[in-house]
């Protein structure tokens, strides 16, 4: 039982450790060159660090502190399933935060760059939704409201993303925010092609929340 319960710890701290590295790269190689945003958390740590200029990894873990502190008072579950996941990202993002030098040279157009930071950030939350494993996000209190409001998850979420994407448009004035649309949808996609529950995007509750 020992011997069980330290391989599952060491595979759950691999898989951790992969997810991370994708969205660290997703985010610093392909959307900080191009002032890119996603939704959820990581957009709202992007905008801070767009405007403020605080390391995106940082910023996340700031914007989930009261997320978390939720959690543990309210869906426990979600807590003990994101906590290592938000700690290894936001760790990871600014680790690689250097790449984001690299973006430039690499001669991609920022619809590509779009797309592919999307993908990554998609595949890398989607390999440790699988494994039920969460970074947290603005998802869960979405799934809160949604839950109070007796609507559908995904709607509220996709609300809440789009919202995070227009209001850094405002913001943010060289940022192109069909662009962001475009890491959004590829985020959902990547992570739906990943996930087997259809549209899902966390752990707890509905099982629908990520980076994000």
């Amino acid at each position: 039982m020992q011997i069980g319960g330290v391989l599952i710890f060491i595979q759950k701290a691999i898989i951790i450790l992969i997810g991370s590295v994708f969205v660290a790269i997703g985010v610093n190689l392909f959307l900080v060159p191009f002032e890119l945003l996603d939704g959820g958390a990581l957009g709202i740590s992007l905008i801070f660090h767009y405007v403020q200029d605080i390391k995106v990894g940082w910023a996340l873990l700031l914007v989930n502190i009261p997320i978390f502190i939720l959690a543990w008072f309210l869906y426990r579950s979600f807590f003990y399933n994101g906590i290592h996941g938000l700690l290894f990202s936001s760790l990871m993002i600014d680790v690689f935060y250097p790449m984001h030098s690299w973006g430039s040279t690499l001669s991609l157009t920022p619809l590509i760059s779009a797309v592919l930071g999307g993908i990554f950030i998609g595949i890398g939350a989607g390999i440790m939704l699988r494994h039920e494993i969460s970074v947290g996000g603005t998802d869960l209190l979405a799934q809160m409201i949604a839950r109070r409001l007796k609507l559908n998850p995904g709607y509220v979420i996709f609300s809440f993303d789009i919202l995070i994407v227009t209001i850094g448009s405002i913001l943010i004035s060289s940022m192109y925010l069909i662009l962001s649309f475009m890491t959004v949808f590829s985020v959902g996609i990547t992570i739906s092609l990943l996930v087997s529950r259809s549209n899902r995007r966390t752990v707890p509750l509905d099982k629908k929340s990520y980076v994000n």
